[in-house]
């Protein structure tokens, strides 16, 4: 016979699960069809995300249709304020989900860089209990962008990204800032659990770039293609230091069955940054299943000083990358030392990780890149000229006067950060079974 008490309590838990299940709300947006002075339904959709946005509640289902979404008067970015549940890739009447049939964008053009400079999502409020969700959409700064019309140009392709600091001769200056952010930077605090799944990031100054002090955030299944510094770099702000490094954790970090490709370094001379994965410190880490290949310098990053055992790196392919497949700094010591490069073989074996197997570098059958930038990216180089005459008029008055002598130092690179088109980066969906982003259900 069950006891009264525990069937009473039984009860009324499956009575709060219902009320709480009744009161999470359906937002509805769709570009095409929307108005904003609509009331969200499905037959009576949003038309800007931002609009579903401001009134959604924690734990409300945003749903979202094919269009690109930048913010109400195409400002450039989004915000999320609450906890919710981001759903793109919907055919306009939101009878059928397709991400690639009917693409989600967030890809601003170049007028919103005059004042648009933040991030195209920014993550702001994730408390403990709590569970935010981003799935089905694509964000690309390939319009965005500021690209050079003589340097590094390549048929179909265009020309190198210029940094933010290099004027065009046009437009406005390239937006270096991530697609996604969940940093301090912008006031966000997430201790829930965040999970990004089914996304693109194209063309941008970090993939994804957060910070956080405890709680969950899993990245999965998404394509990374083009981007700058680090296409994943998480970080936490928790746990406890050392006088040598960190001691504990408070957070925990998943990332699997993502394809991270052609992830470029800070400057065009190739010297710096450029990972697929970046393993940062006080977070445990658990890095499976993913694509990672031809990335400027490694294809995971483990020089912040990350204790071993919070680390495991399982079941990847982590191939062609210009270094080597991992990058590695013994915790406790400096990263400005000489920082190892590490082959795949010898990443379990000497590093004393707490997973480390089936590893490897062998791709196997062809993946469905673009031709033409794949193989731009294998043969891509950087040089330096100097152009130094100290007889010359200018350097002979200068000495005169007493002032040095100056050269002038010409670089040139055959490809630095070109844009990738975002239809060749939804094609990488499903191309590898098993490793890799997978075609999402």
């Amino acid at each position: 016979m069950h006891h009264p008490v525990r069937v009473a309590l039984l009860a009324l838990c499956i009575l709060l699960v219902g009320i709480i299940a009744a009161h999470a709300g359906e937002l509805y947006v769709a570009k095409e069809r929307g108005d904003n002075q609509n009331a969200g339904t499905k037959d009576a959709p949003f038309k800007n995300l931002e609009a579903a946005l401001k009134v959604a509640k924690p734990g409300d289902k945003i749903f979202v249709a094919q269009g690109n979404y930048v913010g109400l008067r195409d400002k450039g970015y989004l915000e999320a304020p609450q906890p919710v549940e981001l759903l793109g890739g919907y055919s306009p009447d939101f009878s059928s989900r397709d991400i690639v049939k009917y693409p989600t964008m967030v890809a601003p053009n170049n007028e919103s860089a005059a004042s648009g400079r933040k991030p195209l999502l920014s993550i702001l409020n994730v408390p403990a209990g709590s569970h935010f969700i981003l799935d089905g959409f694509i964000f690309d700064r390939g319009d965005q962008n500021a690209y050079s019309p003589k340097d590094g140009v390549i048929k179909g392709l265009g020309g190198r990204k210029l940094a933010a600091t290099e004027k065009p001769s046009t437009g406005n200056s390239t937006v270096e800032e991530p697609l996604v952010c969940f940093t301090n930077k912008v006031n966000a605090k997430v201790e829930g659990e965040l999970t990004i799944r089914n996304c693109a990031f194209l063309n941008g100054h970090f993939g994804i770039q957060g910070g956080f002090k405890k709680g969950t955030v899993k990245i999965l299944n998404n394509v990374f293609v083009a981007n700058k510094m680090a296409a994943i770099e998480v970080f936490g702000t928790g746990g406890k230091k050392g006088p040598k490094g960190p001691l504990s954790y408070e957070g925990q970090v998943e990332i699997a069955n993502n394809t991270i490709l052609f992830t470029w370094s800070r400057l065009k001379d190739f010297a710096d940054m450029g990972y697929g994965v970046r393993i940062m410190t006080m977070l445990s880490y658990d890095i499976h299943h993913n694509l990672i290949g031809c990335n400027i310098l490694t294809g995971i990053d483990h020089t912040r000083g990350n204790l071993n055992e919070w680390v495991k790196i399982d079941n990847n392919i982590i191939f062609m990358n210009k270094q080597a497949p991992l990058l590695y700094v013994e915790p406790g010591k400096s990263a400005a030392g000489m920082m190892e490069r590490v082959k795949i073989a010898d990443v379990g074996a000497d590093l004393g990780l707490a997973s480390c197997k089936n590893n490897t570098e062998t791709l196997g059958s062809p993946l469905p890149l673009n031709k033409t930038y794949f193989e731009n990216y294998m043969n891509a180089r950087y040089s330096e000229q100097a152009d130094y005459d100290p007889n010359s008029p200018a350097n002979i008055l200068r000495e005169v006067h007493g002032l040095p002598k100056q050269g002038k130092l010409n670089t040139q690179v055959s490809m630095f950060a070109n844009r990738y088109p975002s239809e060749d980066a939804l094609k990488l969906f499903g191309a590898k079974a098993d490793v890799g982003a997978q075609k999402p259900r």
